[in-house]
């Protein structure tokens, strides 16, 4: 985003809002975000097709096998085992590339069911490669009941955690990158989209020399966009706003902000981070109501 469209004064609550524009990955973004999304499908793919096969060959012993084992064969029981650990690794695996991605790439929350299913597909595709397996576990009359408890207690277990690990807990949406930008750019007094990380934070900062990074040797800068994509933990940007351009500015700060006083709104930038945040899924943040000082 160039100086001049960040530096954009924001249109008073008087008059009637502009449409909220989409943020946009950048090219570079959006060819390594598509990269992991084909791998985790990939992945995803053959932990479905390995379901398949434990449902109609493992689950399937020949006649005799059964007549050999006297029952379900332990072999096959423990090649099932095998299968629903491999299966949970790919869905695991999987989900956290596909998370990554949408971090890179986000979806728009102005389409609520593609929003949904984009950031929580990797909880889905686990549902699909191992429920059907459970329940045929559960359900199949050649195992005997310590067979049955024990596999079928295993794949609980494991569907449960590869279901939990694919819920994204911190979806983004363009409409959020885009605020979050905005109000970045407002904010520093050299109206750039910059700010400031460590590699095991979850919130970005205005300069390096804010107290909660200033000690910290992982310090990362970049742009808004740069600090979601490293983490799909990221929150977005401190809402120690006040505090932060103090600190940016005080003596041995950034020098961007030396001399520099915070904008009069600064409570209105913080509302509106508030409401894009809250809005990931449901109606457009409100701007805030004066422009920046």
């Amino acid at each position: 985003m160039s100086t001049s469209s960040s530096s954009k004064k924001v249109a008073p609550s008087t008059q009637p809002a502009a449409p909220e524009p989409h943020w946009q990955p950048t090219p570079e973004a959006r060819g390594n975000a598509n990269r992991l999304r084909l791998i985790a499908l990939v992945m995803w793919v053959v932990a479905i097709a390995l379901e398949a096969v434990a449902i109609f060959w493992v689950l399937r012993p020949t006649t005799d096998e059964m007549a050999a084992a006297h029952g379900f064969p332990q072999s096959r029981w423990y090649l099932l085992i095998g299968f629903l650990v491999v299966i949970a690794a790919l869905s695991i695996i999987g989900s956290q590339l596909w998370k990554k991605a949408n971090h890179l790439d986000p979806a728009s929350k102005d389409e609520p069911v593609r929003f949904f299913i984009q950031n929580q597909l990797g909880a889905i595709i686990a549902l699909i490669a191992f429920v059907p397996l459970i329940i045929l576990i559960f359900l199949d009359k050649n195992m005997n009941g310590q067979q049955k408890g024990i596999a079928g207690g295993i794949g609980v277990v494991l569907v449960l955690v590869s279901a939990i690990a694919g819920v994204d807990f911190n979806p983004i949406s363009q409409q959020q990158e885009w605020v979050e930008s905005q109000v970045v750019t407002q904010v520093r007094p050299d109206h750039q989209d910059l700010v400031y990380w460590t590699t095991s934070g979850t919130v970005m900062h205005l300069c390096a020399q804010a107290s909660d990074i200033k000690n910290s040797a992982n310090i990362q800068s970049g742009t808004v966009a740069k600090a979601f994509a490293s983490s799909t933990k990221m929150q977005g940007i401190t809402l120690k706003l006040d505090q932060e351009f103090t600190q940016c500015a005080a003596a041995g700060g950034d020098p961007a902000f030396q001399g520099a006083t915070p904008p009069s709104n600064m409570s209105d930038l913080i509302a509106w981070v508030q409401s894009a945040r809250a809005a990931r899924s449901s109606s457009s943040a409100t701007q805030p109501s004066d422009s920046p000082s």
